[in-house]
C-alpha cells in the first residue's frame, strides 16, 4: 500500500471545490486544481520519488474534457497500484447553484446558449456516476464560505493532527430531505409534537419552555438515555478507526421543535477529552 494520502475532489461546478482546495494546502496537502485526469497516475508516481510530498488533493470536474469518460477507469487503476484514493464528492442543491452563480456573475461552463439552471441539470446527469464512487459526499448547500472552510477544516484533519474526533449535530427537517452528509440519521418525530401545543405553536426549539414540554417526556428521557449510551460505544470506535468528522443529523417533521431540542441537549452532553462538538439547525428558519 502506497503511503501517500490522495484526496480527489469533485462535483457539480460552484459547490465549494476552489473553497475546499484552498483549505487543504493550509492544512499541508500538496495542491493540483483541474489536473488532467490521464496524468494522475504519472503524477502520483512522480510524486513518490520525492519524500517531501505525503498528501496530495487534486479537483477533478467537469472542465476537463476527458473527465467523463476516462474517471471511472483511472480510479480504479489508481487503487489497483496500491493507493488508497479517497474521493470527496461536493454536492449542492440546484437552488443554492443559482444563487451562487448569481452573485458570482459566472456563467455556468455547460450551460452555453441555455439558462443556468439548464447547465446545472445538465452537469448533474452528467457526473451522476463520479458521485457514485464517492467515499464521503458533502452537502454545502447550506453553508457560507466560512462555515465550509471549518467542515473541510474538520474533515481533513485526521487523527494523526488533531486530539479529538469533531461531531457536527444537524438538525433538519424530512419536508426538505435528508442531509446527504450526514453519518447518522435519527428520526425523532415518535416524539410528542409541540407545534399541536397553541401556546408552542410559534416558538422554536431553542425557546426553554419548549425544550421542557419536550425534554421532560418520558418517552424523550428513554430515547436520550439509549442514544447517549450508544454514542459512547460508537464514538471511541470511530476514533479509533481513523474517522475525525461524524456528522449526525436528528430529523422531525417541520425541523423547528423536536429536531432542535435534542440537538441543543445532545450538544451539552456528549462533548468529552476525545470529542468536540458543532450544532447547526438547518431549517429552523425555513417555512
Amino acid at each position: 500500500m502506497k503511503n501517500t494520502r490522495l484526496v480527489i475532489l469533485s462535483g457539480p461546478s460552484g459547490a465549494g471545490k476552489s473553497t475546499a482546495i484552498k483549505v487543504l494546502e493550509d492544512i499541508g496537502f500538496f495542491c493540483v486544481d483541474n489536473l488532467p485526469v490521464s496524468l494522475l497516475p504519472k503524477f502520483l508516481e512522480l510524486s513518490l520519488e520525492s519524500k517531501e510530498i505525503a498528501k496530495i488533493a487534486t479537483v477533478v470536474d467537469i472542465r476537463e474534457r476527458e473527465f467523463l469518460k476516462d474517471f471511472p477507469r483511472i480510479f480504479e487503476e489508481i487503487k489497483k497500484h496500491g493507493y488508497k484514493p479517497e474521493l470527496v464528492y461536493l454536492e449542492s442543491s440546484d437552488d443554492a447553484l443559482l444563487k451562487r452563480f448569481s452573485e458570482t456573475r459566472r456563467k455556468h461552463p455547460l450551460a452555453g446558449n441555455l439558462s443556468p439552471l439548464d447547465g446545472i441539470k445538465l452537469e448533474r446527469d452528467a457526473i451522476a456516476n463520479v458521485k457514485e464512487l464517492a467515499n464521503k459526499v458533502i452537502d454545502t448547500s447550506n453553508y457560507n464560505v466560512h462555515q465550509l472552510k471549518e467542515v473541510i477544516r474538520d474533515y481533513f484533519s485526521g487523527p494523526g493532527q488533531i486530539e479529538k474526533i469533531t461531531v457536527h449535530l444537524v438538525s433538519f427537517s424530512y419536508r426538505y430531505g435528508i442531509p446527504s452528509d450526514a453519518d447518522l440519521i435519527m428520526d425523532v418525530r415518535f416524539l410528542p409534537n409541540p407545534y399541536f401545543i397553541d401556546e408552542f405553536k410559534g416558538m422554536d426549539g431553542s425557546d426553554e419552555r419548549v425544550k421542557r414540554f419536550i425534554l421532560e417526556k418520558d418517552e424523550t428521557r428513554g430515547f436520550l438515555e439509549r442514544f447517549l449510551k450508544l454514542l459512547d460505544y460508537l464514538l471511541p470506535l470511530y476514533w479509533k478507526e481513523g474517522k475525525a468528522y461524524l456528522t449526525i443529523a436528528i430529523g422531525c417533521t417541520g425541523g423547528k421543535h423536536r429536531s432542535v431540542a435534542i440537538v441543543d441537549f445532545l450538544y451539552n452532553m456528549i462533548e468529552n477529552e476525545r470529542c468536540s462538538v458543532k450544532k447547526r439547525h438547518r431549517d429552523i428558519e425555513k417555512p
